[in-house]
Formats: structure tokens, C-alpha cells, sequence
């Protein structure tokens, strides 16, 4: 295999976008977004996404291309970004850099995901009813009900989960966890995985300042021009729940900074937890840019 994916991994803050345009620059490489959330169109300060002057420096895939009201899954963004590859990227480059921290989208493409079914349009809309009426807590009670086993492992407080978990129980009279098998699939390509990492306390520094310089920018403002969509999916996220309750008259504007804050932090750690089990990720600092190209050059054999 003569091919080769380059993933550049890593939590909320640490410092990933400038790198990735440094590594893609010289390999002459696009960059495919592994962010669930900068795949969607106009919110690009709530999510970091690459401003304009980044985007013009490389080409960039998956960034701002859907629109908030549009349904996307893991499993979605495997096959997309498998077929990109293959049919578009690899005939014309050698080596092709993925760089986000959204875990799930990342091992989607890595490892494979479970072949769990296509929701049909009713059953979406549905449990969306569903969830809308009755809240989070009742379809908890009911996925506890349905499927006692994903109910004991899922975080019961990301309607995400849970919603898809019922969408599965409705559609196929079996429990969601019938279908995650978590089978490891080999792919045509060669795999580097880079991860980022800071000290916490520089991290969480980092974290903290992006929330002030995203409220600089114009964060109040763009969660106004999204505040009319706030219950779709896409906007189920850090930054923008915390906003809708500051622009509800609930929490003040510093409370609601705080919160964003503290939640990226808490985000932080879960991204951490899950990459360190992944045995396959090398660590670096994000300033040790001139090693971490010697690891790739090493790696690709050049």
C-alpha cells in the first residue's frame, strides 16, 4: 500500500488547525475536517472552524458544506470520506492529512463503524416529536426499557445517543446494542496517527482564552442568526446551548462564558480518555513541529 492517511488528532484547544496546514503544505496534501460540527454552514466561530485565509492556503473537505438542519451521522462520514479517497484524493495524491477531534468520526474512518441501519425519514421525525413533547428523561425511561444494556453504557444526557439508540429499537424490533459488534476493519491505505497533547493547566489556559476571542469575534451574534434552528442537532453543542440560555434571559453573558469554559474543558478530557486507549496514536506537543514532520518523513519512508 502506497497510499497513506495522515491523522492529526487531539482535544478542543490544543492547537491542531495551524498544524495540520503546515503538515498539508508540505506534503502537498488537502485536508479532510474530522470535526462534527465545522461541517456545518454558518456557525464558524462557535466551532473554530478555518477562516478564509486558511481555507485559501489549502483545500479543505467536509468544512461548512451542510446545512444545520441536515440529519449526519459517524456512519455517514465514513462512507463519504471512504469514497472521497478513493475515487477523488488518493488517484491524485500520495498522502492525504484528516485532522479533527471528533472521536467517533475519526475511528469511523480508521477502524470502521458498526453497519448499523439507515433511519427511514418517519421514524426520525418521530422520536424528534418524541423528544420535543416529552423531554429527555421520558425516551431515557423508554431506551431503559428497550435496551437495558446501551441504557447502562450511554450518557443518558446526550439526546443525540439516545434518540438514534430508539430510532434503531423502533425500526428493527431489536436493541441498538445488537448492532455494535465493533469489528475492526482493515483499510486499502497506510494510517499515521499523530495526537497533540498539553500540559492541563496550559491546555485549559488555551480553552479558556478561545472563549474570550470567540465572544470578541462575534459569538453573540451568530448564535442570534441561529437561534430560530437552536433545537435542531447541529446546534446541540458547547458554545451554542450556553448561548441560547444567555439570549432566553437566563444566565448572564459572564455566567454563560463560564459555562462555555467549563464545558470545553470537561469535552477536553473526554476526547482525551478515549484517544489514550488507542495504542496506535504517537504523542507530541503541538510546538514540536519539526519532530513530528521527521516522525511523518520516517513513517512514509522518504
Amino acid at each position: 500500500m502506497n497510499k497513506n492517511l495522515i491523522v492529526l488528532l487531539g482535544p478542543t484547544g490544543v492547537g491542531k488547525t495551524e498544524l495540520s496546514l503546515r503538515i498539508a503544505e508540505q506534503f502537498n496534501s488537502p485536508i479532510i475536517n474530522a470535526d462534527s460540527r465545522q461541517i456545518y454552514a454558518g456557525i464558524p466561530i462557535g466551532t473554530a472552524a478555518p477562516t478564509p485565509e486558511q481555507l485559501a492556503r489549502v483545500k479543505h473537505y467536509f468544512v461548512g458544506h451542510l446545512s444545520l438542519s441536515d440529519y449526519y451521522s459517524a456512519a455517514q462520514y465514513e462512507s463519504d470520506v471512504l469514497h472521497l479517497l478513493e475515487e477523488e484524493l488518493f488517484p491524485k495524491h500520495d498522502h492525504i492529512v484528516l485532522s479533527g477531534g471528533s472521536m467517533m468520526y475519526i475511528d469511523a474512518v480508521c477502524r470502521g463503524i458498526d453497519d448499523i441501519p439507515t433511519i427511514d425519514n418517519e421514524t426520525r421525525q418521530l422520536l424528534l416529536d418524541k423528544y420535543k413533547n416529552e423531554g429527555l428523561e421520558s425516551l431515557t425511561q423508554e431506551l431503559k426499557l428497550l435496551d437495558p444494556e446501551y441504557y447502562a453504557k450511554v450518557d443518558i444526557k446526550n439526546p443525540k445517543r439516545v434518540i438514534h439508540a430508539l430510532e434503531i429499537c423502533y425500526m428493527t424490533g431489536r436493541t441498538y446494542t445488537s448492532f455494535r459488534t465493533q469489528s475492526y476493519r482493515k483499510r486499502p491505505f497506510n494510517i499515521i496517527k499523530i495526537g497533540l497533547t498539553r500540559d492541563r493547566e496550559e491546555l485549559y489556559s488555551r480553552i479558556n482564552q478561545r472563549v474570550e476571542d470567540m465572544v470578541q469575534e462575534g459569538l453573540i451574534d451568530e448564535a442570534k442568526s441561529v437561534y430560530p434552528l437552536r433545537h435542531y442537532n447541529s446546534l446541540n453543542t458547547v458554545g451554542y446551548k450556553e448561548m441560547f440560555r444567555y439570549l432566553d434571559g437566563d444566565w448572564t453573558l459572564e455566567f454563560a462564558m463560564e459555562k462555555i469554559k467549563q464545558n470545553s474543558r470537561i469535552y477536553s478530557r473526554k476526547q482525551m480518555t478515549w484517544f489514550r486507549r488507542d495504542e496506535e496514536i504517537t504523542w507530541f506537543h503541538p510546538d514540536e513541529g519539526v519532530k513530528i514532520s521527521d516522525f511523518i518523513v520516517e513513517k512514509l519512508g522518504l
